[in-house]
């Protein structure tokens, strides 16, 4: 598993034990989650939710993020995801929390005064609570307007096309996973916010 663009582009990351249960964004789907929210990232700030090995906070670091947040509940998840954070030299930008996710955000997180750009949520297949972490984050406000949340599932399970404030903008699959790809947009209509729209190639909005 290795980084994939951007300043540590190539960077190899820590191997996960066996004894680990974690379940990696592959590459090529990181790569290809990359290449639709675009390479320029500089500045924004970072929330990656079930994080495993940090994988894909530290591919938002890589190309430019100011700061990423981990949040995990494995006691070997926390231990990897700070080797991998040193092992890329982000230890001043990033900010590990352990939680779990199935009770809510964790409290520390209202410390960060800085909303969040952009959220991935990739929690084991099993998991059915996206939806309900998705709710907890835009009803305590920790999203910016515009911000993205990107959320990994298995081809198998359909999220919503609206959680509170965010809309479902687009979809891909890549073998047994699905990506959905969310906008928050707060100050739209309720009307307008009930809308889905599904972008094709090449469609997709510009927000960073």
């Amino acid at each position: 598993m290795r980084i994939t663009g951007g300043s540590d582009s190539g960077r190899i990351l820590s191997k996960i034990p066996r004894s680990a249960l974690i379940r990696p964004t592959s590459d090529k789907v990181r790569e290809a989650i990359f290449s639709i929210l675009g390479q320029d990232l500089d500045g924004i700030a970072v929330l990656d939710l079930f994080s495993g090995t940090g994988s894909l906070g530290l591919e938002a670091l890589s190309r430019g993020a100011g700061s990423a947040v981990f949040i995990d509940h494995s006691r070997e998840a926390i231990r990897l995801i700070r080797k991998n954070i040193a092992l890329c030299g982000h230890g001043e930008s990033a900010r590990v929390l352990r939680k779990d996710l199935r009770k809510g955000l964790p409290k520390a997180l209202s410390s960060t005064q800085q909303p969040f750009d952009l959220v991935f949520l990739d929690p084991p297949y099993r998991f059915t609570g996206i939806p309900f972490v998705m709710a907890y984050l835009t009803k305590d406000k920790r999203l910016s307007p515009g911000a993205w949340a990107v959320a990994e599932t298995s081809t198998h399970n359909r999220l919503p096309p609206q959680i509170g404030y965010l809309r479902a903008v687009d979809t891909r699959s890549y073998g047994d996973t699905r990506i959905t790809f969310y906008v928050h947009k707060p100050h739209e209509s309720a009307k307008s916010t009930r809308r889905h729209h599904e972008f094709k190639n090449g469609n997709l909005p510009r927000l960073f």
